[in-house]
Parts: C-alpha cells; sequence; structure tokens
C-alpha cells in the first residue's frame, strides 16, 4: 500500500509518522519550498500527547515546551471564575505540553525524514487536481520552481493540506465557504519574568473581549524567564471576512487599548501587549461540518477537515486523532488491499471522526469549556465577591467534564484508553 499526504504540518507528519510505524509506505507533498518553524504557541492535551508518546516524541517535546500544571478562568477584573489542575498534575498519563508551534512540527518533520527518508518529504509542491480509477489516484501537482505540472501515483491520498485545503476545494467547491464569527484575534509571544508558578496556562474575559495566556519555553523556564505565547481576542463591530493577509503583521495599536486596565497583582497584560516584536492578526472562522470527507481513494484530515475555533486547545490535537484512526483503519485493511477495502476504511475513518469532531466546532461555537466566563460576565458584569454565589461549584464542574468527554480527554476515558 501507497499512501500520499497532501500536507506537511502537524496532522500530515503525525500521520506518516504513524504509517511508518505499522509499515505502511507514505509520501508527503508539501506547498511551501521549505519547511520552517513558523507561527506562535500550541497547547498539546493529553489525549494527542498519548499519540505523539507512543511514537516516541515526547521526550524531545518536553525538552522544548513547558509542561501545563494548570488552567485558570477569570474575568475581565482579574477575579478568578475557575481552575483545575492539567496533565500530570490531573492524572493523566502522560504531560499536557505548551510548544512552540513551529518547534512541535520542525520536531516532527525531523522525526520523518530520519525514520522514512528525507526522499518521502517533497516541498514546493502545490496540490492541483487529481482523478481516480479501479487502481488507484493519480495526483497532479505544480512545481513551484519551475511551474512543471506533474504526477504522482497512490493507492489512497490523504488531504491534510489546512484550513484552505485545496483537496477538499476541488471536491466541494467554492460554496463550502469560511464562516466568520465577527470576531479578530492577535496573537504573539512575549519574553519576560514568569506568572503564577511559570506552568499555568490562563483565560480572562469573555466572548466579546479575552486574553490567553501561557508559557511555551521549557529552556528558557529553567533560566528563570518565561516565553509567553498570548492571544488577544476582541469582536468588531460590523465586522465582514477580511479579503486582506491572514496572518498579517499589525501594532499593538491596533487593540491594546481595550486591556489597557487589565493589570492584576500577578500580572501586566498590557506590558505583555507592549513586549511583544512581532503581533500577528487572524480572523476567527470555521467551517460548517461536512456531510462526507471521503471520496472514492481519498479523504480528508485535520483542518482542511473540521476547521473550528481555536477554543478549548483542540485544533492540532485532533488532527493528531484523526492520523491514529485513519492509520488503524488502513493497517487492517491489510498491505494487500483492493480497491473496495481501501474505500471501506477511509469510510470507517470518516464515520468515527466525522461526528466526533463535527461535535467539537459547534460546541466551540458555544464557547466550549470557555462557558465559565462568558456566564460570569453574563450573571455578573462589575464582579462578585465569590464565584460559587454567581455560577454553583456543580455547574462549573459539568462545563468543565462535558467538554473534555466530547473532545476526547476526560480522565477517566483516556486512562481505559491507556491500559494495556
Amino acid at each position: 500500500m501507497n499512501v500520499l499526504i497532501v500536507g506537511a504540518g502537524i496532522g500530515g507528519l503525525s500521520l506518516a509518522l504513524m504509517l511508518h510505524k505499522r509499515g505502511i509506505q507514505c509520501e508527503l507533498y508539501e506547498s511551501a519550498r521549505e519547511l520552517r518553524p513558523l507561527g506562535v504557541g500550541i497547547n498539546l492535551l493529553p489525549h494527542a500527547a498519548v499519540e505523539l508518546n507512543e511514537l516516541g516524541m515526547m521526550p524531545a517535546l518536553a525538552a522544548e515546551g513547558v509542561e501545563t500544571s494548570a488552567l485558570h478562568y477569570y474575568n475581565m477584573h482579574g477575579q478568578k471564575i475557575w481552575e483545575e489542575p492539567r496533565g500530570l498534575a490531573a492524572g493523566y498519563p502522560v504531560a499536557q505540553l505548551s510548544i512552540h508551534r513551529g518547534v512541535l512540527q520542525m520536531k516532527l518533520a525531523e522525526a520523518v525524514i530520519e525514520r522514512l527518508g528525507a526522499g518521502q518529504l517533497h516541498t514546493g509542491m502545490t496540490f492541483d487536481s487529481l482523478e481516480q480509477d479501479e487502481q488507484g489516484i493519480t495526483a497532479f501537482f505544480i512545481e513551484r520552481g519551475s511551474g512543471q505540472r506533474v504526477s504522482r501515483r497512490a493507492d489512497v491520498l490523504i488531504a491534510a493540506d489546512g484550513i484552505h485545503s485545496a483537496v477538499r476545494r476541488h471536491f466541494h467547491g467554492e460554496a463550502d465557504q469560511l464562516r466568520y464569527s465577527g470576531r479578530m484575534l492577535w496573537r504573539a509571544v512575549t519574553e519576560g519574568e514568569p506568572y503564577l508558578d511559570g506552568r499555568t496556562m490562563f483565560m480572562a474575559g469573555h466572548q466579546d473581549q479575552k486574553f490567553v495566556c501561557y508559557p511555551i519555553s521549557e529552556p528558557l523556564r529553567r533560566q528563570g524567564r518565561s516565553l509567553i505565547n498570548w492571544i488577544a481576542e476582541l469582536r468588531v463591530p460590523q465586522a465582514e471576512l477580511p479579503t486582506t493577509d491572514w496572518n498579517r503583521e499589525v501594532p499593538a495599536e491596533t487593540f491594546a487599548r481595550h486591556f489597557d486596565d487589565w493589570r492584576w497583582n500577578w500580572i501586566d497584560i498590557p506590558a505583555i501587549i507592549q513586549g511583544a516584536k512581532a503581533i500577528y492578526e487572524f480572523p476567527l472562522v470555521d467551517k460548517d461540518p461536512l456531510p462526507r470527507w471521503s471520496v472514492g481513494r481519498a479523504t480528508l484530515l485535520g483542518d482542511a477537515a473540521h476547521p473550528m475555533y481555536p477554543i478549548g486547545s483542540n485544533g492540532a490535537a485532533q488532527a493528531i486523532l484523526d492520523a491514529r484512526c485513519l492509520a488503524d483503519r488502513l493497517q487492517e485493511a491489510g498491505a494487500g488491499a483492493g480497491h473496495t477495502a481501501l474505500e471501506l476504511a477511509l469510510r470507517e475513518y470518516e464515520a468515527e471522526r466525522l461526528p466526533a469532531t463535527a461535535g467539537i466546532v459547534l460546541r466551540n461555537r458555544l464557547n466550549g469549556p470557555e462557558q465559565v466566563m462568558q456566564i460570569a460576565h453574563e450573571r455578573a458584569p462589575g464582579g462578585f465577591e465569590h464565584i460559587h454565589d454567581v455560577i454553583p461549584e456543580n455547574e462549573l464542574n459539568a462545563i468543565s467534564i462535558r467538554y473534555k468527554r466530547i473532545a476526547g480527554f476526560d480522565p477517566a476515558m483516556l486512562a481505559r484508553r491507556t491500559t494495556p
């Protein structure tokens, strides 16, 4: 069996490593001319960390990222709404890891090159189209250097080419549009003094004005400093989906005034914003869940399949879970699987993962576990004496555990998954 993976992001690279572990041959085709450690921070939740641990990746990743100890929620006045331990502190079998997205991608790419060989990862290859027949799939790419159109044959094609997936567009056309929330994100990293225990992730505000913050560099933490990944979010009145470049650099003055008084005795958010060397702007978008991912011997994975709001730290985690499920279904089909068996394997993968991820997409539109901040804001916009006067403890607990179950990282469920 030969699998062609379109896209060498976190999902595509994880899939390549999982296929290789199962003895399945694969090649990756990436549009970028070279892989570089781009982006900002990412939170690797325990259900995804379990999968990367099985690939032998966690020691290298833990040396770079911070093992998250806790998650806190605050209102816009700095009053604590909810806190819970995370990762090892919460009894999970593996750590929850906060790490630079580019570092994670490059570590995965290095493992792919080492285990599969450098010749299996092709860069500068932009997907153009595909054709299917009884013997397999022919994918066509444009070489970015020469402009030449080239073809590659495979038994199966997996599209892991992100939120702007060319393969998804090939099957679903221009009618499959992004849905804009009317909210804008500004993302950056700032080196500064550690806050709280130096390993805590926090979110503050409500759905129309929010700040998210967590440290992402273990080497810097050991030096007594902190590389702080942060996201500022605001609703933009009468907003339309921007047509200009996404991921564009903007000055702090674009949004910072809205957070001028967010200084509390344990953190100075205006100082964190002003300390960033570069700030990037993103619209908060997703897409409606698709009725199907698979067409013949081709299917979608990760953001190509289920772009979702970055709420609950689940985007990359769900791509990694997709990869595990898909690798298992292809292994079950067998090395000499015929046309029908391979199509069935992709449909089995879709039957398991499409409804699971569709539920997360829709739940994230309702703010996922961050509902606690919105509820606190609506019930007590001026603040509170004690949070349980506003939201009973059992209600807070229910919101937290419900999202963990939907997303697949309820501690009891994950313990059963990892028990020999």
